[in-house]
């Protein structure tokens, strides 16, 4: 078998490149992180992209949900059968959207995460990417063992960050701690809800969080419910509205982009997500 990172046949198919793997990652759940998952790969998908989804959060995945998929087979018993498992095989075990994507569900119970092995997680990303220009991985909040081993591995990682203070002080640790492990120049922040009411103002989170150019998500909080409670992709099923033009937009940028091909855009200058700095008896500005 071919390396990963070399050309592969397709079956029945010429020779073509390793897709292209996108992590989407968060510091903190609640914040949009699967529903722009889901509508980015079958915003890729309408772009005549050939999708996957890797469901990344294994203890509470929801992507089955957001895209009201009844599934057969999960991750889980794709490991199960891992011994006897190849790209044709993974096929099997895969549920098919409407629009075309391909998904790997979530184990069905949080307890069944602690079966799944970071090398067979990783082999199976890899059969993906051998069969799709494109996998999209909705990785659980934080940094636990296989985020970290699907980010390692994506040539792309979206971070989605609100502007609540929480998020934007959790985000601003998590992007650290990526530029400590040597991955801070695969990154996309994406600030969702961008024009929502808050303290602290959408172009003030992207000098917070150091970046030049994130991509705003507007807040649309009632097409967003309705899609995820319908399993409806919005780019779908509301594909006039901001917030479907917004992510149209984003799967544009990163289907501008080749495979391996760094991002290429500058950070800016992060600020101080406090202002004040503690002094002994008392504040100063």
């Amino acid at each position: 078998m071919a390396g990963f990172d070399e050309k592969t046949t397709r079956e029945g198919g010429a020779p073509k490149t390793r897709g292209k793997m996108i992590a989407v990652c968060s510091a903190k759940g609640g914040i949009g992180r699967t529903i722009l998952s889901v509508n980015l790969a079958v915003s890729l998908s309408k772009r005549n992209h050939s999708v996957a989804v890797l469901d990344g959060d294994f203890q509470f995945g929801d992507v089955s949900l957001a895209m009201d998929l009844q599934h057969t087979f999960t991750i889980k018993e794709a490991m199960d059968g891992f011994g006897s498992l190849d790209e044709h095989r993974l096929e099997e075990y895969l549920s098919v959207h409407g629009s075309g994507v391909r998904v790997l569900p979530a184990p069905e119970r949080p307890e069944y995460a602690d079966l799944l092995t970071k090398e067979a997680v990783s082999k199976m990303a890899d059969f993906l990417l051998m069969k799709h220009d494109f996998v999209v991985c909705d990785t659980g909040a934080g940094l636990n063992e296989h985020t970290l081993n699907l980010i390692e591995k994506a040539d792309e990682i979206l971070v989605v960050a609100t502007l609540e203070m929480a998020a934007m002080k959790n985000t601003k640790l998590l992007l650290e701690t990526l530029d400590i492990l040597g991955l801070r120049d695969k990154v996309r922040v994406v600030l969702n809800r961008a024009n929502m009411e808050s303290v602290i103002k959408a172009e003030d989170g992207a000098r917070i969080l150091g970046e030049e150019a994130p991509i705003y998500i507007p807040n649309d909080f009632q097409t967003c419910s309705r899609s995820l409670n319908m399993g409806s992709p919005f780019v779908l099923a509301n594909s006039k509205s901001e917030i479907a033009k917004a992510v149209f937009k984003m799967a544009e940028l990163i289907a501008s982009n080749q495979a391996g091909e760094g991002i290429g855009k500058k950070k800016a200058n992060a600020l101080s997500l406090f202002p004040w700095k503690r002094k002994k008896g008392g504040m100063s500005k």
